[in-house]
């Protein structure tokens, strides 16, 4: 900490100047920049109609909050995204606030809040509404937490940190390896002298307390997110593998990062000063472990787990930077920031399309996508910003071109949640019926009492649909440039007969994925 309180007032407003900068980025990127909704948000506001304890492929938490969100502020773009905007500005200050509790200074503060900010796989995911955004900030408030635990033993701490692992859970089911990384920091260090009290216990009951609505769902849905994970795990994650796990730590973080995160772990490990607070190593490092033995995780489920090692590392840099090499300094600050400047806009939508193209063209980034899926012009994230409002506009020529009585019983069936989601929320705008879906939680969320509806289809062939239907007609066609090519050139159906009971097609097309 600062040792006067002129020096904790600078502290107290750089901290405030650096926490504007990315809220400052992403509020203008979502009023003068930007494509479309995301797949996902789309999903997550068909969520938002159907309020529960939770989801095939999520806890309930970011969810409510978006409920909240919408209830306050509406459907637009700059509505939804306003939230990731603001968790990552508080991300950067509850990282800065960890810098200080360490002893940092200017120097820590100005660093590691670079490291933040400029670390690509943050400004991607705090560029659109998604659970991530708040995982990121819940690690990053509950690693300060542990830090005051370290230093002051305040009871209430504990409590805060329980709430914070509940809500983290609720959140997102990785917040288990934060928990987990927690209780061995405290068997491996001497904070183990905590479990002869009860505060250990009453943060492992606040967690659990309030993350058993959730684990009372799954019990009552059949383990649906066990089986979505199993699922996930095996089909669209199956190309991903440890080493390319490890690898892809260095370029999402920032690759001119890696010298900050690396020295916080060596500072939380073994310097004398900071091995006082070796419990956050073991945090970090336990979530490795568990990820890498998964042998199929996506590189981005250990990101939450930086900021402190940012923020450790920046105050190591600082300490030993003081009197001698105050030139690596900015050796080090002045790359990360025009690395992360360069990478910017491969990973948020800042660039008009065919600018991004181009610029990703020029630097030799080409497209990339997590799922093992085929790609265009655009990455997959980009490209799960397109297409949306056509695939309902296109969908919606088809409903009008029906009978009237047809009309009547009418219902969309889309194969997966972003195509039944972009007709439901543009429902509005458009003359749509109802969409549903075997996807996720669309399965269970059900066809209604639908006995002999006229089905609209989006995509497959038509053999796919004769086996079932008395009436299979290719109606219409949707296609959208930049989307991803399973999302282009489809084919929309008008199937009608149902040879075999609804409820039977039903059980055989559930898809957790």
């Amino acid at each position: 900490m600062t040792d006067n309180p002129g020096g904790k007032r600078k502290i107290s407003y750089l901290i405030l100047i650096v926490m504007a900068v990315p809220l400052l980025i992403h509020l203008y990127v979502n009023i003068f920049a930007g494509y479309g909704y995301f797949r996902d948000e789309l999903y997550y506001i068909a969520c938002t109609e159907h309020p529960g304890l939770g989801y095939v492929d999520q806890p309930p938490l970011s969810i409510l909050i978006l409920l909240i969100n919408r209830n306050l502020f509406g459907d637009s773009i700059f509505a939804l995204r306003l939230i990731p905007a603001i968790a990552a500005s508080l991300t950067v200050f509850f990282t800065c606030l960890t810098a200080s509790r360490l002893g940092g200074k200017t120097f820590s503060i100005i660093l590691s809040s670079a490291a933040v900010i400029f670390a690509p796989v943050y400004l991607a995911m705090n560029s659109y509404y998604s659970m991530n955004s708040i995982d990121i900030l819940l690690w990053s408030v509950s690693f300060y937490i542990v830090i005051r635990i370290i230093q002051e033993d305040r009871f209430p701490d504990w409590i805060y940190l329980g709430i914070l692992i509940g809500l983290g859970l609720m959140n997102k089911i990785g917040f288990l390896w934060f928990e987990f990384g927690f209780f061995m920091g405290l068997i491996l260090t001497r904070e183990r002298k905590h479990f002869v009290t009860v505060k250990p216990y009453i943060t492992l009951a606040i967690s659990f307390l309030i993350f058993l609505p959730y684990v009372i769902w799954n019990f009552q849905n059949d383990f649906a997110h066990l089986e979505f994970i199993r699922n996930a795990t095996s089909e669209k994650y199956s190309a991903l593998n440890a080493l390319g796990f490890i690898k892809n730590q260095f370029l999402i973080m920032n690759p001119a990062s890696a010298v900050i995160w690396l020295a916080g772990l060596y500072y939380f490990l073994f310097n004398k000063e900071g091995r006082t607070y070796r419990m956050i190593s073991i945090i970090y490092i336990t979530a490795f472990i568990i990820l890498v033995l998964n042998g199929h995780s996506k590189a981005e489920y250990l990101s939450p787990a930086y900021p402190a090692l940012f923020a450790g590392g920046s105050v190591f840099i600082e300490m030993k930077t003081f009197e001698k090499f105050k030139w690596l300094r900015y050796a080090i600050l002045i790359p990360v920031i025009l690395i992360g400047v360069m990478i910017a806009p491969i990973v948020m939508p800042v660039l008009k399309v065919e600018n991004n193209i181009a610029y990703s063209k020029m630097i030799g980034m080409a497209p990339s996508s997590s799922e093992n899926k085929q790609l265009s012009e655009l990455s997959q994230f980009f490209a799960d910003m397109h297409g949306w409002e056509e695939l309902a506009s296109d969908v919606s020529k088809v409903y009008i071109s029906l009978p009237e009585e047809d009309r009547k019983r009418a219902v969309v069936f889309g194969w997966n949640y972003g195509d039944a989601s972009a007709v439901n929320f543009f429902r509005n705008k458009y003359p749509l019926p109802e969409a549903i879906s075997s996807h996720n939680s669309y399965w269970l969320w059900g066809y209604g009492d639908r006995k002999d509806p006229v089905m609209i289809i989006i995509g497959g062939e038509k053999e796919d649909y004769t086996d079932e239907f008395d009436s299979v007609e290719v109606a219409g066609i949707h296609s959208a440039r930049y989307s991803m090519p399973y999302e282009n050139n489809m084919k929309i159906f008008v199937v009608k007969g149902f040879k075999n009971p609804i409820s039977g097609i039903w059980n055989r097309i559930k898809h957790y994925e």
